[in-house]
């Protein structure tokens, strides 16, 4: 009597490739010989695969469903299945090695550790005492050991048997405010998080300070990003969140920021918006400069002084201007008098 490659991966005759894919998946898992010490684990193991190699093979499945595996190994005599002789002398020999097709199948030559990360040191636990506490029943009885107690599959292996992707988790965006004295100049910052990180056994989490610098440069622009790839929480089954810090003007009492130029908006009387005046207008680094006004100052008139701005991102030798706005303050009433010499001095358009 032939063997029963079906029993073997503990599927029915009429599974489908998916369900063949998830019995060789099972089976190799539960007698690998690394995990499993038992004495007929190595045997065991060698006809998981060679029953995988027959039933995943569509012409070699045909075979066998037809012939058995008697049929299938011989290429005639009739054997198991339905009996009969294999066509055109077929002669079936697995001359595969089991390890090598549970390493193609899982993509790696250790997936226990890649599904479980479960330590395999001193104070690490070892595949058996982690899931099943060291016993054998449970691993006998399971339907599906693997697919309840650690979130299991998604349905089963996607493409050839090849573990499930990690998603990464969406991104944590935070506002960075910076003063313009900080951007002129450029600056340090040092942030504080608080972050879940994984314990060496793969799977407990601790609570975890940790700081992260950012070089802010001279002239960055409002926007500008500073991301810290996967410094998010960690957990046994995510990829951990990258953080985003983005740059953001924090307000300032005399100046406001366009582009790599800076605006400061001087009060003037009305005197002196017609008669002018010499102004001292501050600069962000905190100094005065001198701005002599002749002509008359209309309303939304801008006086620009040159190299007075931010430096500018790509070029920090270079910088923006200074550009001076004007608010004009009319007097809230005047005299009859003063209307009247006004109203001589005063052009009619």
């Amino acid at each position: 009597m032939g063997k029963d490659y079906y029993k073997v991966l503990g599927i029915p005759r009429t599974a489908n490739e998916g369900e063949i894919k998830k019995g060789y998946r099972k089976m190799a898992l539960k007698y690998h010989p690394d995990k499993n010490k038992s004495p007929n684990a190595e045997e065991k193991f060698k006809e998981i695969s060679e029953a995988y190699d027959v039933l995943s093979d569509k012409d070699k499945k045909e075979i066998y469903d037809k012939y058995g595996e008697e049929g299938l190994k011989a290429g005639g005599g009739g054997g198991g299945g339905q009996g009969g002789s294999a066509p055109g002398g077929f002669h079936y020999t697995y001359q595969g090695d089991p390890r090598e097709t549970f390493k193609m199948f899982f993509g790696d030559e250790d997936p226990f550790a890649n599904f479980f990360s479960f330590g395999s040191g001193p104070g690490g636990q070892g595949f058996r005492q982690a899931r099943f506490g060291g016993g054998q029943e449970s691993m006998e009885t399971d339907d599906d050991p693997f697919g309840q107690h650690f979130g299991g599959f998604g349905g089963g292996m996607p493409g050839h048997g090849m573990p499930r992707r990690k998603h990464q988790d969406t991104a944590v965006v935070r506002d960075l405010q910076v003063s313009l004295e900080d951007i002129y100049k450029g600056t340090t910052k040092k942030l504080k998080i608080t972050r879940k990180v994984l314990n060496p056994d793969g799977r407990s989490t601790r609570t975890e300070d940790k700081i992260l610098t950012i070089d802010v440069k001279p002239g960055w622009k409002a926007g500008t990003k500073i991301t810290f790839p996967k410094e998010g929480d960690q957990t046994p089954n995510n990829v951990p969140a990258d953080i985003i810090f983005v740059i953001k003007d924090k307000p300032h009492q005399m100046f406001t920021r366009d582009g790599s130029d800076i605006r400061y908006k001087a009060s003037i009387s009305l005197k002196q918006a017609l008669c002018g005046t010499t102004l001292q207008v501050p600069t962000i680094d905190g100094r005065n400069i001198p701005l002599r006004l002749n002509e008359v100052i209309k309303p939304n008139m801008l006086k620009r002084i040159q190299g007075e701005g931010l430096p500018q991102p790509k070029q920090s030798a270079r910088r923006g201007d200074l550009i001076v706005e004007f608010d004009i303050r009319f007097p809230s009433k005047m005299t009859s008098s003063a209307k009247e010499i006004l109203s001589d001095c005063l052009p009619d358009s």
